[in-house]
């Protein structure tokens, strides 16, 4: 597997939405309002999702275009891995 460009916005995120959820357990295990929970959630979920979208841009964008302009089996390929990642979306 490549490394992209933007992979490193990408670990960036997760990392966030990954102190996120420590602050979480955290929050519930002291007790906290559930609306401050909530927030809490939301944005990991926002972060999460936020790296996804980019990975799968990013995928698109770069592997299945060389795929493509590449042509014959590999054109094949990419339009079967197309197909398999938009369940992601």
């Amino acid at each position: 597997m490549a490394v992209h460009a933007s992979y490193p916005a990408i670990v960036k995120r997760l990392k966030r939405a990954e102190g996120h959820l420590r602050s979480i357990v955290a929050m519930l295990e002291e007790g906290r309002e559930c609306l401050d929970v909530a927030q809490q959630l939301q944005a990991v979920e926002k972060a999460v999702a936020g790296a996804k979208k980019t990975l799968v841009h990013d995928h698109v964008d770069h592997c299945l275009d060389e795929a493509v302009a590449k042509g014959g089996k590999h054109a094949s390929d990419a339009v079967r891995e197309f197909k398999a990642i938009t369940k992601y979306l």
